[in-house]
């Protein structure tokens, strides 16, 4: 009975030992494909994301205050009542703004540059049709130069919430710079020229590459390598232990 319980140990532990390899291919052939399907392609925030994110976002902290000015102290009427909602409607950018960069889990500004303060200065020391001139001036130029920089990041993110926002702040930047055009008092001619790409270079194609940004995760082909690696080990092994019994 001794050497018939022993070979039927040896049996017993073979088949533990084959049960255990055949589960962990298994395992291989439903996990690593599934990883590969799985992984968080393109889910870190990219440069030009976050810079849509900050450049709004210090639009927000300094017009706001700027259209609040203009409404109180605009010589104009039509300066108060474009001042009174262009800062209403920062305010809503500005909410979905930080919403944006909580669900991002984004570091974004919570004061203005330098130079945005140094305008909010000059506002206040100005008066009268001065004063007027200033806003107007001050934030279509501001307008002019984000715009672009809203469409390439919304014609190349490929975060969800980055395009949401980029839409809202492409809709309301439009607005603003027709709601500054219409009091007359936009100098065109003292308008910055269009930053436009160099002869065969195209600028908009250079902004989508640079918005890519780096991948998170493991690519599918380094996924299929430890797969299939994986299974040359298990037919392997098994083999093995089909020939020792």
């Amino acid at each position: 009975m001794a050497p018939l319980d022993s070979a039927r140990r040896r049996q017993g532990n073979r088949s533990r030992r084959l049960a255990v390899l055949l589960t962990t291919i298994a395992a291989a052939l439903v996990v690593l494909p599934g990883a590969a399907l799985a992984a968080p392609v393109g889910q870190q925030l990219a440069a030009a994301d976050q810079a849509l994110l900050d450049g709004v976002r210090m639009a927000g902290l300094w017009e706001m205050p700027a259209g609040q000015m203009a409404a109180e102290k605009g010589q104009s009427r039509v300066v108060r009542e474009v001042g009174a909602e262009i800062a209403k409607q920062h305010e809503e950018l500005d909410r979905l703004t930080v919403e944006a960069a909580n669900k991002l889990g984004a570091v974004i500004p919570n004061q203005p540059s330098a130079e945005q303060q140094q305008w909010l200065k000059e506002m206040k020391d100005a008066t009268g049709a001065r004063f007027d001139q200033i806003f107007v001036t001050r934030l279509r130029v501001a307008h002019g130069k984000i715009f672009p920089v809203i469409g390439a990041v919304r014609a190349s993110t490929r975060n969800d919430v980055i395009r949401d926002l980029a839409n809202a702040a492409n809709t309301f930047v439009g607005d603003h710079m027709v709601m500054l055009e219409s009091t007359g008092l936009v100098r065109y001619a003292e308008l910055p020229p269009a930053a436009l790409p160099a002869p065969g270079n195209d600028g908009l194609l250079a902004a989508a590459q640079a918005n890519s940004g780096p991948q998170v995760g493991v690519s599918n082909t380094v996924i299929w390598a430890i797969f299939l690696g994986a299974l040359g080990v298990g037919g392997f092994l098994t083999f093995r232990l089909f020939r020792r019994s």
